[in-house]
Order: C-alpha cells, then structure tokens, then sequence
C-alpha cells in the first residue's frame, strides 16, 4: 500500500526574525549566566593595604586570604591550618616537578594581627614555599611631591 505525500519542500525565502528573537534569547542567558549561578564559598570583605610599585612574581602562585578573626581562606573555603598546610605542601610539589618555585599571594586585611601573618608565613615555610607576597592595592591617586620653597 502506497500512502500519498503531503509535505512539500519549502523554497521559499525564510523569515530572519525567529532566528533573531532566539539568537538575543542565547546572548540574554548567556550574559547573565555567572549570576544565575551560585558560587559557594564565603565573601571576606579585605581592606587591603596601599602601595606603589612593589614586585610581582612570574612564579606559580597560591592565593590564601586572611579575614580580621585570623580565619584563613583558600579556593574560597573556610580552611583549618593542618588541611592548608597539607595543600601548599603538595602545590608546592607539583610545582616543584615542573622546576618552578611556588609563590604565596596573602590576601589579608590591614587590621589582621602581625602574629597571624607570621604563622601563615611559617606553615608556608614548612610546607616548602619561601616566597610569600603580601597583596596590596594601588594607590587612586599619586602622593604629591614635596618641593622645598625658594
């Protein structure tokens, strides 16, 4: 048994708004996609300290940051000082293979504690990091130059 067609192959000119309704439907989610997901971890609101032309690194880097409770934070989590000093350890290794020198980036607030900063440095130390940089932000606005008056 033979059944009839009925469709027909359109060739006609095609219509470019349905195409553009969804092609500014794509750009919209994908524009607002990184807000539309949620990021866990935990927001620390850092002050950082201000300074001029202080030295990079080109080394591998390990970012920790510092809260003003002394609560130590890295990838974002909330990290006790064995476990962080278990993962410098073997970042510190990794890049250690590639013949590269791990670098610490401390985020920290102004008002976090000397003593802090010291015990971060030492658990770096030890985990076989001897560069450690203090992140700072630069200055908005240069310091004026002190001239002495004629």
């Amino acid at each position: 048994m033979r059944f009839s067609r009925h469709a027909r192959i359109f060739r006609g000119q095609l219509d470019a708004a349905p195409f553009a309704g969804v092609f500014f439907l794509v750009l919209i989610f994908l524009t607002f996609h990184s807000q539309l997901v949620f990021t866990p971890g935990v927001k620390v609101q850092l002050d950082l300290p201000q300074a001029d032309g202080l030295p990079g690194t080109g080394n591998p880097t390990a970012v920790v940051a510092v809260a003003r409770s002394g609560q130590f934070y890295y990838e974002n989590q909330v990290i006790a000082e064995p476990e962080l000093k278990l993962r410098l350890h073997a970042l510190a290794e990794k890049a250690k293979l590639r013949g590269a020198q791990l670098t610490l980036v401390v985020l920290a607030d102004k008002s976090v504690p000397n003593d802090t900063l010291v015990r971060l440095a030492e658990l770096a130390r030890q985990s076989g990091i001897n560069e450690l940089l203090q992140a700072t932000r630069p200055r908005l606005t240069p310091q004026p130059s002190i001239t002495p008056a004629p």
